[in-house]
């Protein structure tokens, strides 16, 4: 099976990972835990070796999920989760990245997880009351304890990725990056390749658009997060932002793939050390995805898709106000 390495850090993953959020929130339908832990585990015998999680999601179910799936086989991937928050009885009431705030969580995953170390361990989100200094010094006493192997962040700012990466190196910032998101090439993807820290996009699909199958009067659930995202809540911009889908969907048929094999392999593409994190609840979904790293398209191909991709204009934040106000910090 193909790998990849995370930057400088020698973490090595298969090309395109899963995110596991969407078992437990954000995407429904949810499974039932059983055939979610049926699933997991077979995901891994397709080959599947690198999941990612966090104690946010489903407030603390998604790592009790994963970890139940995961234990038998834990010596064959890579689990990682996230912390930063106040979660007090079972409601998320903000930001929290204050170092005995981290230590508990550390303990909570762990005891979830049903392992005695982190692989990767990200800050969720930047917390601007606490000096990143102060969250990468933390992270680096855990890792001398063993209880974490590499840590990394999610949706920061250049600048605090420099400063926490002077303190702890950073294995891997996470952030939102595809075809329809493409603002991490202006200043987050030249930083990242000067300091050698790898690139785990997640909704690399797009929150499923760039699968082609969202179509511009399609009907959300009260519990899906795309009925907060002006790109699919706004009826317009969802009606505009087809045009691209269908764009990418050409590409695919002329090529005898489908849209979300494309979407995976042009991130790819972008950097050797980009491991995407789409998110699937079906065997053939993940067998898809998964398929993406091994694409080969010619130079001219590339440069169509890139030409296609230049042209199109995305319509709507990629968040609601107060989420977008959480990133880039």
């Amino acid at each position: 099976m193909k790998q990849r390495t995370l930057g400088q850090s020698g973490l090595s993953v298969f090309p395109v990972g899963l995110g596991c959020m969407g078992l437990s929130q954000s995407y429904p339908p949810f499974p039932e835990k059983k055939d979610a832990i049926t699933f997991l585990r077979k995901t891994v015998e397709m080959g599947e070796n690198f999941f990612d999680t966090s104690e946010l999601y489903g407030i603390y179910a998604n790592e009790e999920l994963v970890g139940e799936a995961l234990e038998p086989v834990r010596d064959q991937v890579v689990l990682a989760t996230k912390f930063g928050w106040n979660i007090q009885g079972g409601k998320c009431l903000g930001l929290d990245s204050r170092p005995e705030t981290i230590r508990r969580a550390v303990e909570g995953s762990l005891r979830r997880l049903r392992t005695d170390h982190i692989d990767l361990y990200y800050q969720h989100r930047v917390d601007p009351q606490v000096p990143i200094e102060d969250v990468a010094g933390t992270v680096k006493d855990l890792i001398r304890e063993g209880k974490v192997l590499y840590w990394g962040l999610s949706e920061p700012g250049v600048e605090t990725i420099r400063r926490a990466h002077a303190v702890c190196p950073v294995t891997a910032v996470q952030s939102e990056y595809s075809m329809w998101y493409r603002e991490p090439e202006k200043e987050l993807l030249p930083a990242l390749e000067e300091l050698g820290i790898g690139f785990v996009p997640f909704s690399p699909l797009g929150k499923g658009f760039l699968t082609g199958t969202v179509t511009q009067n399609q009907a959300f659930a009260d519990n899906d997060i795309r009925r907060t995202i002006p790109r699919f809540s706004d009826p317009g911009n969802l009606a505009k932002n087809q045009a691209l889908a269908r764009a990418v969907r050409t590409f695919a048929e002329q090529h005898c793939l489908s849209s979300a094999q494309v979407a995976l392999a042009w991130l790819l593409r972008q950097k050797p050390w980009i491991v995407p994190i789409p998110g699937t609840k079906t065997e053939d979904r993940l067998r898809e995805n998964m398929s993406a790293a091994y694409v080969e398209l010619s130079q001219d191909d590339w440069t169509e898709l890139t030409r296609i991709l230049d042209a199109s204009e995305v319509y709507g934040e990629r968040y609601a106000p107060e989420m977008l106000a959480m990133t880039g910090r």
